[in-house]
């Protein structure tokens, strides 16, 4: 009964949204001028409903309503419908041939808002409702206490989910097979179908996000097979990343002419010495470029460093494990600043436009740093290196070396032009909190 209650009220929110927009959207191009935004005016609203009926079907068709998704995973769904309900709406209003009763320019304008601002309505009914125990999902987690603990701490942090740990009154069953014998697996499933309507079974294999995978069904032997696919190397999503970056270093070209202006002008006040700190770095194929930085150190940075670890030989074993000194003494007051908030690393558009890195992808490691990749440098090195990445929205420099390398792997194994956004979207987050900065 709770489940179809939350349902609803999610459903009736979000129709009492569009509606909402469809007013708002009706006030704000009253004094645009669209050749036949006027004639919107004219139209009863209840001529507009079927754009509503078609946008609500299709996430309910994506299962918006039905399961418990995280925030991305939810807004995925939302663009998705969104977009397919636009051409829906554009192609019934031709074949119809009502479409001059109708502006496309507001059409564009209604769905284009509801793109910006349905998944922030989403985000704070949920963060209300989920105020409320009654609402919250019970889960059952079966599993060894490492992943247990994992799950636990994901329910309170993502509140999104709206789930919480419960292993006597539960809703929903969650089978870790981390650990577990594929006969104990089975074994669990059965036991626990034939209880709870709901299983969700975490496979083995972390390392691929099989939410991106194509699963095939074998009817005859009863089997699927999972396809997992290295998408970096398809020459049609490469092409799809390289335009991605274009579009977006484009629409970021004024705003980074401006904070170059900016930045050169308090650097050279701050200290002597160049705007820019170029070094080489790796690249695609193992390729070395000119890596561009801002510059944040003083120009005699050597001599500062030698007679800072001679002072304090700890700092030497902090490097050897993060790559990062606590406090570098090479580093001058706006450095600091622009490291705090990563604006020195905003130099490297200047390498996407020279087609050298991607704004989103793995850290441009140093050449020195070569050999330390190990087992992970020909993965890492297949891809161009990003001005931002997974790392970077993952810890930045809380992270050891290794677990950077990790979460650089698991990037490229798993990665969509959603992924990209979502990263995109999440750093300037981390920026603007300074989480692991220094």
């Amino acid at each position: 009964m709770k489940k179809y209650l939350l349902n609803l009220f999610v459903i009736v929110v979000d129709i009492l949204f569009l509606i909402v927009l469809l007013y708002i959207c009706l006030y704000a191009t009253t004094d645009m001028v669209f050749t036949s935004v006027s004639l919107m005016h004219h139209l009863f609203v209840k001529d507009f409903y079927f754009v509503i009926f078609i946008i609500i079907a299709l996430m309910y068709h994506e299962k918006l309503y039905t399961l418990r998704y995280d925030f991305w995973q939810e807004t995925k769904g939302v663009f998705k419908s969104l977009v397919l309900a636009y051409f829906i709406v554009l192609a019934l209003l031709g074949f119809s041939k009502t479409s001059l009763e109708y502006s496309i320019s507001f059409i564009t304008i209604y769905f284009v808002s509801a793109m910006l601002f349905i998944p922030v309505s989403k985000r704070c009914f949920k963060k209300l409702i989920y105020k409320f125990a009654f609402f919250r999902k019970k889960v059952l987690i079966v599993a060894n206490q490492e992943e247990l603990e994992v799950f636990k701490k994901e329910f309170e942090q993502n509140w999104y989910l709206g789930m919480e740990y419960n292993q006597n009154s539960y809703e929903a069953v969650i089978i870790c097979s981390k650990d577990t014998s594929i006969y104990d697996v089975n074994r669990s499933i059965t036991k626990y179908l034939t209880k709870k309507r709901s299983v969700y079974v975490v496979p083995y294999v972390t390392e691929i996000n099989f939410a991106n995978s194509n699963i095939m069904e074998y009817s005859n032997i009863r089997y699927n097979t999972i396809q997992i696919e290295n998408k970096l190397l398809n020459p049609q999503n490469i092409w799809a990343k390289n335009i991605f970056d274009f579009l977006v270093t484009l629409m970021l070209l004024p705003v980074f002419l401006f904070a170059h202006l900016f930045i050169t002008i308090l650097i050279k006040l701050d200290s002597d010495g160049a705007v820019f700190f170029k070094q080489y770095r790796l690249g695609k194929d193992d390729k070395d470029f000119l890596c561009y930085k801002y510059r944040t150190m003083y120009e005699n940075s050597d001599k500062l460093l030698k007679d800072y670890l001679d002072a304090n030989p700890d700092e030497v074993a902090y490097y050897e494990e993060y790559h990062k000194y606590k406090n570098d003494p090479r580093i001058t007051k706006i450095g600091k600043i622009l490291r705090a908030t990563s604006l020195d690393e905003l130099a490297q558009i200047i390498n996407v436009l020279k087609g050298e890195m991607s704004l989103v992808g793995p850290r441009p490691y140093m050449v020195i740093e070569s050999k330390k990749l190990a087992e992970f440098k020909e993965a890492i090195l297949k891809v161009k290196p990003g001005i931002t990445g997974l790392w970077q929205v993952s810890g930045r420099n809380n992270l050891t070396f290794k677990q950077r390398n990790e979460l650089e792997i698991w990037y490229i194994k798993n990665w969509s032009l959603w992924a990209d956004f979502v990263i995109l979207i999440k750093t300037i987050k981390v920026v603007l909190s300074k989480v692991g900065a220094r």
